[in-house]
């Protein structure tokens, strides 16, 4: 018999995102009732054209009224994918004035009115949770109302739009102007056929405004907000901070001054080239926190996209699924099952290695005879100058056992090959 509660869902709004959020209902089942304990039950959706043959779970109900969500008793958390403003903060309103959690990704919604929105939901004692509103599936909201919690915040600053990020990077790795570039963002499906809100740093914006809100607790008006996008930028000026070693980035930077005042803005910055942020490639969004204990996290990721920003949608509803639970390992199960563990002798993978050896002919033969005595290959071999130690000689192997270039290595100290011990390291990727 299931003994499992149900957590009954009413989503509006069957876009990219929404189709995602009941993809992964649909194919991470078993995963969903292992980290919450319930079953999930989608039970009615709220869309423009009920007409259209849709694919959803059997016994899901198709309406045209988002408002039905609100007042349907059964449900127990709506989840807002509508986009907008006027009819979606209508919905959140009603559905926690009727008691009903809410799961949201509108951060324009959040950042110009939130403010109401957050008050009622602490009044009526529901949750509102919006990872999916700041850097798509990037877990930066979650991060920072709890991992961080015994933190003290000091600044934030980060690549939160993936359309300009998208544009500047072509402008940058390709050379192409502004116009072309904001075209190929459009054919890929990054951009909008109206742009205004990524380009001119008003998405940026948005996300940032919720940013400061949970890093110091503190309510920053979106109208006070500096803002300067990218559209009157001239490729000459990436081709000049590029000569100086610097990549231009479209930021959302934040911070708190001594005064206790927030430092806040969107603009084009020159970032360093060594530094992770000038790094962040194509749409995907980075975002740097320093903060007292920790110091400082990267989180880098993709800011939007079907499946990201579902995965995002459908952690907030875990998390209000496992309020009645303790859940300390993440899991229902308390006293997790053993792991089955591979023996470390077992385990496989390409290897630098490195030997310190005699300046004679024949060493790399020699060498390689021991490797291929137990079946260990060689991928590249470099050899340096010699030192006052010997002749650093480098290999890089295919992929083998730690237990076979265990044992080569052992079969050459014992014939005396090696000057000093060898060293050995795993290579990712």
């Amino acid at each position: 018999m299931n003994t499992r509660p149900t957590l009954t869902l009413g989503l509006a709004g069957l876009g990219t995102v929404g189709s995602g959020l009941v993809r992964l209902l649909r194919e991470n089942t078993e995963e969903l009732r292992q980290r919450s304990g319930c079953e999930f039950r989608l039970k009615t959706v709220a869309v423009r054209d009920a007409s259209r043959e849709r694919d959803l779970p059997a016994g899901t109900r198709l309406t045209t009224d988002p408002a039905e969500l609100a007042r349907d008793p059964d449900i127990d958390v709506v989840v807002e994918l509508m986009g907008g403003v006027t009819t979606a903060k209508q919905l959140i309103t009603a559905s926690l004035d009727n008691g009903k959690h809410v799961v949201t990704a509108n951060k324009a919604l959040l950042a110009e009115d939130g403010t109401d929105l957050f008050r009622q939901a602490g009044e009526k004692k529901t949750a509102l949770l919006y990872e999916a509103s700041v850097a798509g599936g990037i877990p930066v909201v979650q991060t920072l109302k709890d991992s961080l919690a015994g933190n003290r915040i000091l600044s934030i600053e980060g690549i939160l739009n993936g359309t300009s990020n998208f544009i500047l990077s072509e402008m940058t790795s390709r050379g192409m102007d502004f116009a072309t570039a904001l075209r190929g963002a459009q054919e890929n499906g990054y951009a909008e056929a109206d742009p205004t809100l990524d380009i001119d740093g008003f998405d940026t914006a948005h996300k940032l405004v919720l940013l400061v809100r949970l890093a110091w607790g503190l309510d920053y008006p979106y109208t006070s907000m500096p803002v300067q996008g990218i559209r009157n930028l001239d490729r000459m000026d990436i081709d000049f901070a590029r000569e100086f070693g610097y990549r231009v980035k479209l930021l959302g930077r934040a911070r708190l001054t001594g005064e206790g005042k927030v430092e806040a803005g969107v603009f084009p910055t020159l970032v360093n080239h060594t530094y992770l942020l000038a790094r962040v490639g194509g749409a995907f969004n980075a975002i740097r926190i320093e903060a007292n204990a920790v110091g400082s996290l990267f989180l880098h990721g993709p800011g939007a996209g079907s499946l990201p920003t579902a995965s995002a949608v459908l952690g907030d509803i875990v998390s209000i699924a496992r309020r009645a639970h303790l859940l300390n390992s993440g899991f229902v199960q308390q006293v997790l099952p053993p792991a089955s563990v591979q023996p470390a002798a077992e385990a496989r993978s390409t290897c630098y290695l490195r030997f310190m050896v005699k300046d004679n002919p024949g060493v790399l033969r020699d060498l390689s005879g021991a490797l291929a005595d137990h079946g260990v290959s060689i991928a590249q071999a470099m050899q340096k100058e010699r030192s006052e130690n010997g002749v650093p000689l480098v290999l890089m192997t295919h992929e083998a056992s730690a237990q076979a270039v265990r044992d080569a290595i052992a079969d050459m100290l014992r014939a005396d090959f090696l000057l000093a011990p060898a060293v050995c390291y795993r290579v990712m990727g």
